[in-house]
């Protein structure tokens, strides 16, 4: 602790009084800790007085060996400098949001004249008008099957569409009005279109009014055919309402975030209300340290959760936020309209956050039971494999390849807390005295490269990147193969276990192989065999998977992607003028330069790209 101290006093002389953002690292350069300050002076003066420090954060100081600095100009830049870093470093001494994918949404896309409703994801570069954050996929799923049912708007690719003769299965089925043959005329279509813009912006119950006005019109004129596509409309924007689960109330763009903890850990559920729906919900469970508070705990959550996301105009929190007036103002800056965080505690509002902390509890108690089922198995597997305690960190390899082609392996992670799909890896099988089918070589060759890699990086192996129990999809071969590599590695203390398919390849009949032991069985029944074949099934899953898509991927592939300035427009332009990339390649100059988007000096590049010159 003297020597962490001495670093942070040696940083202390020539330190500004500014805001700013500060890392810990320590003695291998990983970063330890990511603070703000609002002076940078003062708060890294605060951790050389070594009795206001708790046990957590002496841990950090007594690690620490260098600090790295930076200087804004405002508190809140600092603050929002801060998420950012924390997501990219993940330092371990921090609040840390682990799950943090983008989220989907629904897209109006209108840059055909017939506009498409579809799901979107990632950066906003299309025109069109988004509708969302959803919770998931499922959610926009739905969504989008009750605007097909209710405005007959089409979901087909611009390809598909302009390549129709006929309806598609979803006009028989009166989820499209098929403006791809001209069954619907223009200015109905652009009506149907604003109304599902007017519906997802909120306006449902003048677009209800509306559908019930054309559908007692239709009744008048006894055109019941016509009156019953209008009742199955308004059926389906019914449904909405039916689907919600909770009542928004007056609620038309707010989050609501409640926390709830218990044994140590966090569930935060985050409901996306928009329009004044629900646009489903998602649960968190940040890494903390035991005996940090809700408060602190959500603070940190906001702060990086809308790092890469704009939040709405409303937070409603169930628990006071410490800096609420700073998170605003940096929620604010980052979303282009003003937030408010608000802790409500009576009426609707609090009748919101009461049945979201209750989602927060019942999901946090199942995966406290979940994990202490999981805590058991892995102590009876430690038992079984005769290892000195419960693994925190498991690896199973499995590879795939098709006759030795598109050959990888894969690498899948069992911690404490189930699958860490984060921490899975996939190894390209690329050493050219690798025998095309050879199973035993491919796993010497990821093992190798595994190995020998954190070897470089970690030599006195003191992160968590290092497993305890290594299991190989195999028998009695690979684990000699997997025993030979690590000795070559001086890791002949590593705990392995190699589990060959049982007779007939049926599960429950596995054969498991460990250095020096018979090979031997476990019952049927038993837990530690259902996991370790779920564990299995994993790498297997995760491997075949991953080579299919880079095989399809191939499949779809040509040579013209190869071509300098040759770009998914171009290609398909030269594909439709040619028919095939082969028609391509054989083309002459003159026909080249004919194509629509190609320029004289792109056809000769694209020819000779394909005819050797002198």
């Amino acid at each position: 602790m003297n020597e962490g101290v001495k670093t942070i006093q040696k940083y202390l002389k020539n330190l500004p009084g500014q805001p700013g953002v500060y890392r810990m690292l320590d003695d291998a350069g990983n970063v330890l800790y990511v603070g703000k300050a609002k002076s940078l002076k003062n708060r890294v003066a605060s951790y050389t007085n070594l009795r206001g420090l708790n046990y957590r954060i002496s841990r950090m100081v007594t690690a620490t060996r260098s600090m790295e600095f930076v200087t804004t100009h405002t508190e809140v830049e600092a603050l929002l400098l801060e998420a950012n870093l924390i997501k990219r470093f993940k330092p371990p001494y921090n609040i840390l949001l682990r799950d943090d994918k983008s989220f989907p949404y629904i897209l109006i896309d209108t840059t055909h004249p017939w506009p498409q409703v579809k799901k979107h994801r990632g950066a906003k570069k299309r025109d069109g008008h988004y509708f969302g954050p959803f919770a998931s996929v499922s959610a926009v799923n739905e969504s989008l099957h009750i605007l097909q049912k209710a405005f007959l708007l089409r979901t087909c690719s611009d390809n598909v569409f302009n390549n129709r003769s006929r309806p598609c299965l979803l006009y028989q089925i009166k989820r499209c009005s098929a403006p791809c043959v001209d069954r619907i005329s223009k200015p109905e279509y652009d009506n149907l279109v604003r109304s599902a813009h007017d519906f997802l912006s909120g306006k449902s119950q003048s677009i209800k009014k509306d559908i019930t006005r054309l559908m007692e019109d239709a009744s008048a004129e006894l055109n019941f055919e016509k009156a019953a596509i209008y009742r199955d409309r308004l059926r389906a924007l019914a449904a909405v309402q039916q689907r919600q689960g909770v009542d928004a109330g007056n609620i038309e763009d707010a989050d609501i975030i409640t926390i709830f903890q218990a044994g140590g850990q966090s569930c935060i559920q985050v409901f996306f209300f928009r329009a004044g729906q629900n646009w489903g919900n998602r649960a968190y469970f940040p890494r903390h340290d035991k005996k940090q508070g809700s408060d602190e705990v959500l603070e940190a959550f906001l702060s990086q959760f809308y790092d890469n996301k704009p939040a709405p105009r409303f937070v409603l929190t169930n628990c006071r936020i410490k800096q609420k007036k700073l998170l605003e103002e940096a929620l604010s800056i980052n979303a282009g309209h003003t937030v408010k965080i608000s802790f409500p505690q009576r009426g609707p509002k609090f009748q919101l956050l009461a049945f979201a902390e209750k989602n927060a509890r019942d999901t946090l108690e199942r995966k406290l039971a979940e994990t202490s089922s999981h805590q058991k198995v892995l102590s009876l597997l430690a038992e079984i494999f005769d290892m000195d305690a419960p693994p925190d960190r498991i690896e199973v390899y499995d590879n795939s390849h098709i006759s030795g082609t598109d050959a990888l392996g894969g690498m899948i992670v069992v911690g404490p807390e189930g699958f860490d799909k984060g921490a899975y890896r996939l190894f390209n099988i690329k050493d050219d005295k690798t025998a095309p089918g050879d199973d035993f070589a491919m796993m010497r060759e990821m093992l190798h490269r595994r190995f020998s890699r954190l070897l470089k990086e970690d030599p006195d192996r003191k992160t968590e990147n290092w497993p305890d129990l290594l299991i190989i999809d195999g028998g009695k071969g690979q684990l000699s193969a997997t025993l030979a590599i690590l000795a070559d590695l001086g890791l002949e203390d590593m705990n392995v276990v190699a589990i060959a398919k049982g007779p007939d390849r049926n599960a429950g009949r596995e054969d498991f192989y460990l250095p020096k032991k018979p090979p031997f069985k476990l019952p049927a029944n038993d837990p530690v065999l259902y996991f370790l074949q779920r564990a299995r099934d994993e790498a297997h899953r995760f491997a075949i998977g991953s080579h299919r898509a880079r095989r399809n991927k191939k499949m779809t592939s040509s040579q013209l992607d190869s071509v300098p300035g040759i770009g998914a427009s171009r290609k398909k332009a030269l594909l439709m003028h040619f028919g095939s990339a082969k028609a391509v390649e054989n083309a002459a100059l003159e026909d080249l330069r004919s194509v629509k988007g190609i320029s004289q000096q792109l056809a000769q590049t694209i020819y000779d790209f394909f005819h050797e010159t002198d």
